[in-house]
Parts: C-alpha cells; structure tokens; sequence
C-alpha cells in the first residue's frame, strides 16, 4: 500500500520579520539614566551655600568680637538666601542619590525635601540659640549628646 504524499506546506517564515533580542529589550525595557548630574549639581550648590552660610555666620561673630555688633536677629536676606540654597542643593543631591537606587522621581524627592528641611530646621535652631548664648555671655561648651536642649 502506497502512502499518498502530503500536500505541500507554504513556508510560513517569508513574511515574518525576525527581531533581534537585544532590539526588544530596548524598546519594552527602557531603562532610565540615573541622574548623576543632578547629583553633581546639588552636591555643588550644597557645598557653594554651606561654605557661604558658614563663612557669612563667622563674619558675624567676627564682627560681634571687635565692634559688638548684634548677632541677632539670624533671619536676614544675606543668611536666609545661602539657607534656602544649602536646602535646596542637599534635596537634589539626595533627591538624584535615591533615584539611583531606583526611587520614583516625585517619592525620592519629597523624602530628600523633608529630610534636607528637618536637618536644616535643627540647624538653624541651634545656631539661633547658640547666638543667643554668646550675645548673653552665657556660653559654655556645647553639649550636642543632650536632645532635650537641641530643640
């Protein structure tokens, strides 16, 4: 018995394009750039705004040795300004330093705000105080271990 023979198979491959792995990958898979120069752009105006707010704070302090110049208020523009830089400059350093290690944009930089305002908040209130102290002549050394009297 003869077996009859099978009808031919059109080859189904002729119209299909084949797609790199690679090609695929990066069109579903997009991965991000990291923000390194984000990072660098804050970490520099961090460091620009601290050593200017450091630097206007010891001009201060200066001038209150020679001339008794008041030390307080702290709150003018010329100290308010490099306070809101050193802010900002820190939020988007640890802002771009989260999305690194894969944050979502808007959460790493509402965490890097509170964080970089919380600690610039501590700041200002200890160095209002230790003002105070010195302008009192009530200084002594300062005791950064007791919480109760950093607040």
């Amino acid at each position: 018995m003869r077996v009859p023979p099978l009808p031919a198979v059109a080859d189904l491959s002729e119209g299909i394009e084949v797609f790199d792995q690679a090609e695929v990958l990066r069109a579903f898979a997009a991965l991000p750039r990291p923000p390194y120069m984000v990072a660098g752009i804050g970490l520099a105006i961090g460091v620009v705004c601290g050593l200017t707010f450091a630097r206007l704070v010891q001009d201060r302090l200066e001038g209150w040795k020679q001339d008794r110049l008041a030390l307080l208020p702290l709150a003018t523009v010329e100290t308010v300004l490099p306070w809101i830089g050193l802010v900002i400059g820190v939020t988007l350093f640890i802002g771009a330093s989260l999305q690194v290690f894969g944050f979502a944009g808007g959460a790493a930089l509402l965490v890097a705000f509170v964080l970089s305002l919380a600690t610039a908040g501590a700041l200002w209130v200890q160095l209002s105080r230790l003002m105070e102290q010195v302008q009192a002549g009530t200084f002594s050394a300062v005791d950064f271990d007791n919480f109760d009297r950093f607040f």
